[in-house]
């Protein structure tokens, strides 16, 4: 019981990264039309996000050590906790939630220089085209953050107050259950990013002219709405999405160069699986994947397949595919021959 326990817990936060950055692809499959394989790299800029916020409000003065008295000792402290003592080492504590505030605008600006810089000449071309342009804009993006930040895994820790492990087995009616607290703080982020791009596009009048447009571009067209325009904003807000997803993962898994490409060809495997254009399809499916990807990764599971942790989400879409072309949601003919 208390394996099934946590297996389940550990795949509802993985799959809550996957469904957050699939959340995204969908929405810009689903406006555009567009393939768009720099996802994953908006998924590790928002990361990095985290990390150049934390580092800016680390920036230390090196003062003397004076708890050491038999010798010159110094230590680096923070200038926002000389300043501001208390509420400045608060900050420095709390920099990955805080780096959220940052990310969003920082996000928002870079997903919208990708649209109308680049991805808008390509709305008419192949999937093919598509994929291979956005493909080499993620690799180009790679390598920057690999020239500015280094190639080596750069950790983050979560604030002291989330640090630690929470009792779950209470919860549950188990004793001696823990489970580490930040994790369920992003499962819950997760939940909460999900129904926030939900409500918008269901109860706001620009979600309303977005879903109208993904069901028939042409028509909203005529009727004089800019759509064009709407359609960018809403490739910002996929960046957005892919973006807190990061920052919130930090902690968890520590950034570095290559991070978006782990989770970009899982993530779409998650779409496809899900239903290409749709998003109840999308977050469903991430989450199903995440968890059965944790059971897999069980001991005794291996040890009757070895390898299965690696291969369980390929294994899935495959049958799923093979039974369901257009996927568990997706719509009658979108991606199907």
């Amino acid at each position: 019981m208390d394996a099934i326990i946590l297996q389940v817990l550990n795949g509802l936060d993985k799959g809550g990264a996957y469904a957050l950055i699939a959340l995204g692809l969908t929405l810009i499959f689903g406006t555009l039309g567009v393939v768009n394989f720099a996802h994953g790299a908006l998924f590790m800029l928002g990361a990095f996000c985290a990390v150049a916020f934390t580092k800016l409000l680390t920036i230390s003065e090196r003062v003397r050590d004076e708890s050491v008295t038999f010798f010159e000792a110094y230590k680096e402290i923070p200038y926002l906790e000389i300043w501001w003592g208390d509420t400045g080492r608060a900050i420095v504590d709390w920099a990955v939630p805080l780096s959220v505030l940052v990310a969003i605008p920082v996000m928002l600006l870079i997903g919208l220089a990708m649209e109308r810089g680049l991805i808008r000449f390509f709305y008419k071309r192949s999937h093919a085209e598509q994929i291979l342009v956005t493909f080499g804009l993620a690799i180009v993006l790679q390598e920057i953050v690999k020239h500015y930040f280094g190639a080596n895994p750069i950790p983050l820790t979560a604030p002291p107050l989330l640090a630690g492990s929470a009792d779950i087995g209470q919860w549950f009616g188990v004793t001696g259950i823990s489970y580490p607290m930040w994790r369920i703080v992003y499962f819950l982020f997760s939940l909460v990013v999900i129904a926030a791009v939900f409500a918008f596009l269901q109860l706001t009048t620009f979600g309303m002219v977005v879903r109208a447009g993904m069901a028939d571009r042409e028509t909203v067209g005529l009727l004089g709405i800019n759509i064009g325009r709407k359609f960018s904003i809403v490739f910002g807000l996929a960046a957005v999405v892919a973006g807190l997803a990061g920052v919130m993962y930090t902690p968890i898994l520590a950034p570095n160069y290559h991070l978006g490409m782990d989770f970009l060809v899982l993530s779409f495997v998650v779409v496809v699986v899900g239903g290409m254009g749709s998003l109840p399809g999308a977050v469903v499916a991430g989450f199903l994947l995440g968890v059965l990807q944790s059971f897999a990764s069980l001991t005794e599971v291996k040890d009757i397949v070895p390898g299965i942790d690696q291969i369980i989400i390929y294994l899935v879409a495959v049958v799923v595919l093979l039974v369901r072309p257009r996927g568990l949601m997706g719509r009658k003919g979108v991606m199907e021959v």
